[in-house]
Formats: C-alpha cells, sequence, structure tokens
C-alpha cells in the first residue's frame, strides 16, 4: 500500500522526523525497511536520513502484513455498514464476543471478520480492532485494515476525536433532568474478575446520559462515553438505581423482549484519518429493543 505526501515547510526536515507527524512509528519504519516497503523522493528511493526540501515528494510503499496471527477465520456473514480500503465498520449482534477466547476461540466477530477477509482475498488479513462492544452488546463496531490505519484511528481514540453513542433500555423511570452526567470513579469488584462496581478506589468514570423516552417501568436513554471502563454504562445506571434492562449480572431483569443488557452503539462518527471526509454512521436500533419500544408504545395508546 502506497501513501503520498509532498513537503511544504521552508527548512529541512529528515524524512524520519517528517513520516513521525504522519503517525508513522518507529516500529512501522523498521517493518518499511526490513519487510519490502521502500521510501522515495522525487521518485528516488531514499533512507529516513534524508533531508527533505520544500516542495519535495514523499512517497512511502508500506508492505502487506504477514498473516502471523492466530485469528481463525470463520465462514459467517456480516453486516457492513461501511467499508473502504482503509476501515471496516460492522453491525455486531449480541451474543457474540469482541475477540476470540479459551472458552470461544471461533465465535468472536474477529473471527467472522477474518473469514470475510480471506473469501475476499485482501492481501492484509490481520484483524485490527479499533473499537470493542461486549458480548450482548449490539451495534457498530469499527476495524482497521492494515496496521497504519489502526495506528491513526488509536491515535484518534486516545484524542476522543472519535464520538461514539449508545442506546439503552433502564430499568424504572428515570425522574432526573433529560440530559445529565453519572460522574462515578469504577474499580473492580472484591469478589469477581469479570465484574466492576462503582467505588472512591477506582479510576475517573464520566457518562452522558439524554432521555429519549418515558415508560411506566423503564427509560429510553441516549449515552456518550467520555472515559472507556470496563462496563461503564451497565456499571453506572446500576450505581443510580436504575440497570439495564436484560442486564441480569447488574441487575436488571430480563422479559419476553429483552433477553440481554438491552444496549446497542448506534452512532460513530469520526473525520477519515486519510481523507479528512467526515464519517458519520447511524443505525436503527436492534430488533429486540425496537418490538419492546413498539409493544409498550402501543400499550401506552391503548391506555
Amino acid at each position: 500500500m502506497k501513501f503520498s505526501w509532498s513537503y511544504d515547510l521552508p527548512t529541512s526536515l529528515q524524512v524520519k522526523s517528517f513520516l513521525k507527524t504522519k503517525g508513522i512509528s518507529r516500529s512501522l519504519l523498521a517493518k518499511i525497511k526490513f519487510h519490502g516497503g521502500k521510501i522515495e523522493v522525487n521518485e528516488m528511493e531514499v533512507t529516513v536520513r534524508y533531508l527533505l526540501n520544500n516542495k519535495d515528494k514523499v512517497k512511502v510503499t508500506i508492505p502487506d502484513e504477514a498473516p502471523h496471527e492466530t485469528t481463525v477465520p470463520i465462514d459467517i456473514p456480516i453486516d457492513i455498514v461501511y467499508e473502504d480500503e482503509h476501515y471496516l465498520v460492522v453491525n455486531k449482534p449480541y451474543g457474540v464476543a469482541s475477540v476470540p477466547s479459551q472458552v470461544h476461540p471461533e465465535g468472536s466477530m474477529a473471527n467472522r471478520v477474518k473469514g470475510y477477509y480471506v473469501r475476499q482475498n485482501y492481501p492484509d488479513q490481520v484483524i485490527h480492532i479499533v473499537t470493542r462492544l461486549d458480548r450482548d452488546t449490539t451495534g457498530l463496531m469499527l476495524f482497521a485494515k492494515h496496521g497504519y490505519a489502526h495506528a491513526l484511528m488509536d491515535a484518534k481514540l486516545r484524542a476522543k476525536e472519535i464520538t461514539k453513542k449508545y442506546t439503552a433500555l433502564i430499568s424504572g423511570q428515570l425522574e432526573k433532568a433529560e440530559h445529565g452526567f453519572i460522574d462515578a470513579p469504577i474499580a473492580r469488584t472484591t469478589d469477581s474478575i469479570i465484574t466492576r462496581r462503582a467505588h472512591e478506589s477506582g479510576k475517573e468514570a464520566l457518562t452522558e446520559y439524554w432521555i429519549k423516552g418515558s415508560f411506566p417501568h423503564a427509560t429510553l436513554v441516549d449515552i456518550q462515553l467520555h472515559t472507556g471502563r470496563t462496563h461503564q454504562i451497565r456499571v453506572h445506571f446500576a450505581h443510580i438505581g436504575h440497570p439495564l434492562m436484560g442486564d441480569d449480572l447488574y441487575g436488571g431483569e430480563k422479559n419476553t423482549w429483552i433477553t440481554r443488557q438491552a444496549l446497542h452503539c448506534r452512532e460513530l462518527n469520526f473525520s477519515h484519518p486519510f481523507t479528512n471526509e467526515q464519517i458519520y454512521l447511524e443505525l436503527d436500533y436492534p430488533e429486540d429493543i425496537a418490538q419492546w419500544l413498539h409493544q409498550h408504545e402501543q400499550q401506552e395508546v391503548n391506555s
């Protein structure tokens, strides 16, 4: 894969310093040097110590990634929401983990995406997950299709330049303002390696929410995370006495329609690192939440 830039500064600069400003790390430079890539300035191959001058044209060829990873490809279709040569966004169903585990080595979204890459015969087939979701959370999940794309998007993630918004059904009526924050540190629980709790000993965690609908025994909320703690949404709403419907791990009750935590990553918004295009993606409600809303809206109309 090739990338090109024009060097427009009046003073000279080494190639390696210039490429650092483009998000190319030392490890990626080593890969370019030792695994079949190359760096060219004005169509002439150079080393990273070459001094750039104003108006120089820089071209970098990044070699394909060796298929060294152990993720097993599986032939299960994926619901593609967005794809270009650098990124893939899928709609993850519930009951599917983001990554393989010892218990589920072949059933994850990573396995499914790897299968898709194999079927498409893509030259880069290493899986790069940018945003993960819990096993029973549905919605938008972002993959980078090569290591350089992953590094650039990971930098945006750390800089909080990727916006993700969730929709959830929470138990009970949230008798607060239509817009609010839950600001409570999150720590591990003392008796489990899985669950978390709101506790002063934990790490800072901030959740923003907007009430979108109220029902006799539930509230529909949109949510944006300002930190990325494990189970953050689930822990925070349980902490204020409104666990997610279906989330029996944190005190939410299952019902006819909702048999898992009613949480859906519905919106994803980012500036494309290569094109600077603003990418805005939005999904409808998943089937179980949509059915619950339809049923209870009908009940309100008929009451």
